[in-house]
């Protein structure tokens, strides 16, 4: 796995920055995990760890310290300090996938396939703190449950991931959904499976070639170098509200068809996305969109849910989040050591 590390100690070796370690001790054994990752990192990668840090500790710190000072003795780095476990906070995951939900009985069900090469799954965590909706993550080999509103989300590999769906019987589980009157939204990648197929004619996302789609959507997708990056904002037009979002789009592939002459949104005057000709079936390649509450009841009211249920403003939820993250990062660890670290001591 290292060598193809981009994200963690490889971007800190071609960055040349220093390195703080951050064990978690709610798991268990974290003196190991960080004395263990320094014995199996790189002399160079050693040399730039400058420290530790202790996360999500519970209880009297002062019975913690024994260890922690057999930790800067054992490897002679620095203990920055250590975090208290913060109790509801909520803040964006990275690559492991949250869950949460309500079981409120006029709750909506809503579902996402936890696709081998998921990307972006934090387009949904706004909904896990929905009081009015129920959100559940599928894994592999789960049953699949009834519900409301299945999610597609997006994928590193779209080609991969529509073979996995297929071998865990997705598909059905669609089909079935639909005839009951159920909605699915397709965001990105998930958007891209739902139509007649997906090709990759130079091999951009893993082997060339094409796969079916899941045939929902009548348009196809084809993969072409250059990803697409853009910040956009728009307005919604599966009701009469059209309210307003903001998002972006972060993909691999062009998408035509009949399909996108029915748009679920416009972005600066212009089409986006694409609406069935039931209106049980919407996709559209922004990420981001549930972040508003606005854009969020719209479509929560489209899949079948009572407009009686106030969505949260997410980007206000986060700022406050992180605020209170950065509140005990601030009262918990050396922030004198962290700016000297950071050059922030020097004399101009």
């Amino acid at each position: 796995m290292r060598a193809n590390d981009i994200a963690n100690m490889g971007f800190a070796e071609a960055a040349d920055c220093p390195v703080l370690l951050v064990g978690d001790i709610d798991k268990g054994g974290v003196f190991a995990q960080l004395v263990g990752t320094l014995e199996l990192i790189t002399e160079s990668e050693r040399a730039r760890t400058k420290g530790f840090v202790i996360n999500r500790f519970r209880g009297d710190i002062a019975l913690l310290k024994p260890g922690l000072d057999w930790l800067a003795e054992r490897t002679d780095k620095a203990v920055a300090g250590v975090l208290p476990y913060l109790h509801g906070l909520v803040i964006d995951a990275e690559d492991s996938v949250g869950t949460s939900g309500t079981n409120e009985p006029d709750a909506l069900n809503v579902i996402v396939p936890v696709l081998p090469r998921i990307s972006n799954h934090n387009d949904f965590d706004p909904l896990r703190l929905h009081p009015g909706v129920n959100l559940q993550f599928i894994g592999p080999d789960q049953r699949i449950p009834p519900a409301d509103l299945i999610l597609l989300p997006g994928s590193k590999s779209t080609r991969h991931d529509l073979q996995w769906l297929r071998s865990q019987g997705w598909p059905e589980a669609i089909q079935k959904h639909l005839r009951y009157g159920g909605k699915v939204l397709g965001i990105c990648g998930g958007f891209q499976m739902m139509g007649r197929s997906v090709s990759d004619p130079d091999g951009l996302e893993g082997d060339a070639g094409t796969t079916p789609g899941l045939g929902l959507l009548n348009m196809t997708t084809r993969m072409v170098a250059g990803k697409t990056l853009k910040d956009v904002s728009g307005e919604l037009t599966l009701g009469s509200g059209r309210p307003g979002f903001t998002g972006y789009e972060m993909h691999n592939g062009i998408s035509c068809g009949p399909a996108l002459e029915r748009p679920m949104a416009t972005l600066n005057g212009q089409p986006e996305g694409a609406v069935s000709e039931d209106g049980q079936i919407i996709g559209t390649y922004v990420h981001g969109i549930f972040d508003q509450p606005e854009a969020t009841r719209e479509i929560l009211e489209w899949a079948g849910l009572g407009a009686q249920h106030q969505a949260v403003d997410y980007k206000a939820h986060r700022l406050e989040q992180l605020d209170r993250l950065a509140d005990l990062v601030e009262e918990c660890l050396d922030t004198g050591f962290l700016k000297h670290l950071l050059g922030l001591n020097r004399r101009h």
